[in-house]
């Protein structure tokens, strides 16, 4: 890294949202918690940013989600249990969540939008560069994704977004960005639109779940006026910071999964479930099995 230049060392995550569109599982658990295989899904993106170098990770959470915080501390009576029966890779397993990472956590308070649930985060982030993850996006590339973002940062010192190309029908449910080309799978953002119509969408490129923040974004997020759905935006306050500086977007394709969606959530499970050496095999064949009894009917 270049002399002077800070290294990304926090990550935040969150994790504030109600969940409504997983309802009635998420009446009394959070959406986070849902498991996808054998792992809650939150565990997916804490494991991410681990891999990519980040331990000091803040959540953000509201009412209801205690369940985060005990998933990720010590559960001394069922260490004692897994010891006792003698099931010591479980026991090294459930040893390894609590100790993976540094994670704190604070209240957003009310669901005010994302970019208000990141503002929360300024007195733990202080003057620092930071990741921002969401917890619907489960990136399961090995974390190349985020490690070429923090790449792209280091080389310019400045806020990066991961970007993926939607067809017109679907890029009203994101935020979608017109932005020039620099080099193969990078650009440079032109302007930031929240979930506009497809016929007034500057392009197909569309803001995924993946940040990488320079701190100024929390004095413009103190600045900037509700937005879309009367919330705080995120994607409002990068439209104004660039008025104070660049920002660069990662294109990439694969690997993503929107676990907030019941469809891809279905989809995680069966990708990541038919991957494991341990249940794909098995797993692999019950579909194959599946496939041929449906055309057949």
């Amino acid at each position: 890294m270049a002399p002077g230049k800070q290294a990304v060392r926090k990550a935040v995550i969150p994790a504030a949202g109600l969940g409504t569109r997983f309802l009635p599982a998420t009446k009394s658990q959070p959406k986070e918690m849902l498991p996808v295989v054998d792992k809650p899904a939150i565990q997916y993106v804490v494991e991410e940013a681990v891999r990519a170098g980040i331990r000091d990770i803040l959540i953000i959470t509201g009412r209801g989600k205690r369940t985060l915080e005990d998933h990720f501390d010590r559960s001394f009576e069922l260490e004692h249990y897994l010891e006792a029966a003698g099931k010591f890779d479980l026991l090294k397993e459930m040893r390894d969540i609590a100790e993976m990472a540094d994670i704190h956590y604070v209240r957003q308070g009310e669901p005010r939008g994302l970019g208000h649930a990141v503002s929360v985060a300024a007195e733990h982030v202080g003057d620092e560069p930071f990741v921002v993850l969401l917890g619907d996006d489960l990136m399961v590339d090995d974390s190349r994704v985020l490690r070429d973002m923090l790449a792209v940062h280091e080389r310019h010192a400045s806020s990066v977004v991961a970007l993926k190309a939607f067809p017109p029908e679907k890029i009203s449910s994101y935020g979608c960005v017109r932005s020039e080309p620099v080099e193969e799978n990078l650009v440079r953002v032109l302007d930031i639109v929240e979930k506009p119509a497809p016929e007034v969408a500057p392009s197909n490129l569309a803001v995924m779940g993946r940040y990488v923040l320079t701190p100024e974004i929390f004095d413009v997020l103190g600045r900037i006026a509700p937005g879309a759905g009367g919330e705080i935006q995120l994607t409002d306050a990068m439209a104004t910071l660039l008025d104070d500086q660049p920002i660069y977007g990662h294109v990439f394709e694969h690997g993503r999964f929107d676990v907030g969606d019941k469809r891809d959530y279905l989809r995680a499970t069966v990708e990541l479930g038919v991957e494991r050496d341990d249940l794909g095999p098995e797993f692999g064949s019950f579909l194959a099995d599946l496939v041929r009894r449906k055309k057949l009917d």
